[in-house]
């Protein structure tokens, strides 16, 4: 049986990360944060079952995307995900816009390109652990993987382009 020490050491650490990945769900930080502080409760109630469980971050991270897929057909609310370039990344500036821009580029991905992109870019999650996570065959995590490599490559050079002629 996990005590509060280790259950503390091990899955308690992980909540900024879930935190994270959960707010790529969710459309409002509050429902991110209830929603890991739901994954932490029953992750405590089931920390007997714990010690079977061979990648608890994949486990918890699982958790966090099966319990937003609920709450988001739940409440039936449209998910902040867009299928083309947000109309906000032409107002920001040229240069510091990169990251954040990526991130909206990632968010704005079908559904699996999102999951594995942000899984693996951002996280730096191995690809066993993302086929693991995310329930895909390893050569589907690396397909989707490298098409959404590819829109985001492509949509951040029209924008720049975009900036470019606005600029010069």
């Amino acid at each position: 049986m996990m005590n509060q020490e280790t259950f503390k050491n091990t899955v308690f650490v992980l909540k900024d990360k879930l935190y994270r990945f959960a707010n790529r769900f969710l459309e409002y930080q509050e429902d991110a944060y209830d929603l890991v502080q739901e994954v932490m409760l029953k992750l405590w109630e089931k920390r007997a079952q714990l010690q079977q469980v061979q990648n608890i971050e994949a486990f918890a991270m699982q958790m966090v995307r099966n319990m937003a897929y609920n709450k988001i057909d739940k409440l039936g609310r449209q998910a902040k995900y867009l299928d083309q370039l947000p109309p906000d990344i032409q107002s920001e500036k040229y240069p510091e816009l990169t990251k954040e821009l990526i991130l909206k580029l990632i968010d704005a991905l079908p559904e699996k390109q999102r999951l594995v992109m942000y899984l693996r870019d951002v996280e730096e999650h191995e690809v066993g652990d993302i086929a693991e996570m995310a329930g895909l065959e390893e050569n589907a995590v690396r397909v989707n993987l490298s098409r959404a490599r590819t829109t985001v490559r492509s949509n951040l050079t029209k924008v720049f382009d975009y900036e470019k002629r606005r600029i010069g």
